[in-house]
């Protein structure tokens, strides 16, 4: 155990006698790993950073929720664009037979896109506003947080009273500094009062459910402000599966009860989709691989050059310490003694670049999270800092191995001859 510590002491002295005693030729060699391990890390890290931020995104859509639509999340839209575009939308009816014959079920929500109004107070208006009913179950199922005053309640929305909740931008130009609840808005000449204020959405890359600014009413209140049609283009229909149920059971039973409502032939394919966020999950995948690859291959072409040249360095130190070597074995040192030293030695380099490498990804990382237009926070996580230091260990491996063998089976007598 003594003798392996002093092998690594004397391995990374010597290693450092290397990098200060020859710095143009150690700078050169050392480049190349850390060219490397900053194209790779700096990729890696930018997918983590964005996958990060995108999976939170649909995380917000719920694991344990079902969403029927017209097609399938995981089919290019293009593709069969006239088969879905023919299929009948989720229905309010729908809601109600789920809601009343899915056990599995533990919330359902239903709502409707009325599409762009304009929101009016006083002398101010806001042009645009995107105008949705939903159900009652609506602020739970996508879990609606409130910057102020509160929901609609159920009895608000079976009466479908005129009463409003505003997005966090919607309410912000409407209201400014003025107290927003309590006060009444007009859209198409209806007055609505205000009795809440949705939370300014987070910093997420893709917004799956941007509420910042909709202009959110009850669904029944929304049937008395628009003509909503059975197929309404704008529907969206979703189920929560109770605790315990599992997601391909609670699938099984909507499956029924739409079948049934669609008066679907036992041979015809379903006319609806049922959409998880796992079909997301999958996709992502896909696309981030994509993208680590494109990583490794522009920074294993730098590792490879920067291997070869540590390589190099690893030849010369062999064959300047020629003579020192004879000595040492002469003296009864071990071959493994000999290939350890310069295994050893060609890690540390290794590790040096990587280093640098490392440092250069950190302070590029934190350059442009910076920016303010920046949509999200770029980081170096611990574990792809562990693994650009496991990758340079690897390459300085693989760069010292065949110089420290070269140098463990001389022959003492011929080294120490040799000049």
């Amino acid at each position: 155990m003594i003798t392996l510590v002093k092998i690594i002491k004397e391995a990374i002295v010597q290693a450092f006698q290397q990098l200060v005693g020859n710095k143009m030729r150690s700078f050169l060699s050392l480049l190349g790993i850390m060219i490397g391990i900053f194209c790779i890390i700096i990729v890696l890290s930018a997918v983590d950073s964005l996958e990060d931020n995108v999976r939170g995104s649909f995380d917000k859509l719920g694991d344990d929720v079902i969403y029927i639509d017209q097609q399938p999340w995981d089919e290019d839209p293009g593709a069969s664009w006239w088969k879905y575009f023919r299929r009948p939308r989720p229905s309010f009816k729908e809601f109600e037979l789920i809601k009343e014959k899915v056990k599995g079920a533990d919330l359902v929500c239903y709502s409707a896109n009325i599409g762009s109004r304009t929101a009016k107070y006083r002398s101010n208006s806001v042009s645009g506003a995107f105008v949705a009913g939903g159900t009652y179950d609506f602020a739970e199922m996508y879990n609606v947080v409130m910057e102020k005053g509160r929901f609609y309640t159920y009895s608000e929305y079976e009466t479908g009273s005129n009463k409003v909740v505003l997005g966090y931008t919607v309410a912000n130009e409407l209201f400014g500094n003025v107290e927003p609840l309590g006060k009444k808005i007009s859209i198409n000449g209806i007055k609505l009062e205000v009795i809440g204020v949705i939370e300014k959405g987070g910093e997420d890359l893709v917004q799956v459910m941007q509420l910042d600014e909709v202009v959110l009413i009850s669904y029944n209140l929304a049937r008395k402000f628009a003509k909503i049609k059975k197929n309404h283009r704008g529907s969206m229909l979703a189920v929560k599966a109770k605790e315990g149920v599992n997601l391909d059971d609670l699938e099984d039973e909507i499956i029924g009860v739409l079948r049934s409502s669609r008066r679907l032939k036992p041979k015809e394919e379903n006319n609806f989709a049922l959409n998880k966020l796992t079909m997301l999950s999958s996709l992502l995948d896909g696309f981030f691989g994509v993208m680590s690859s494109v990583g490794w291959a522009i920074g294993g072409f730098a590792l490879l050059v920067g291997m070869f040249s540590v390589a190099n360095i690893m030849f010369v130190s062999v064959k300047e310490r020629t003579n020192i070597i004879g000595i040492k074995k002469a003296l009864g040192a071990k071959r493994y003694i000999i290939l350890l030293e310069f295994l050893i030695e060609a890690i540390i380099l290794c590790l040096v670049g990587g280093a640098f490498g490392l440092l250069l990804v950190m302070l590029t990382l934190k350059g442009i999270s910076s920016i303010e237009s920046m949509a999200f926070e770029m980081y170096l996580s611990y574990e792809n800092m562990l693994f650009g230091v496991s990758v340079s260990v690897l390459i300085g491996v693989l760069a010292g191995v065949i110089p420290a063998f070269l140098a463990a089976k001389m022959d003492p007598v011929i080294a120490i001859r040799s000049k």
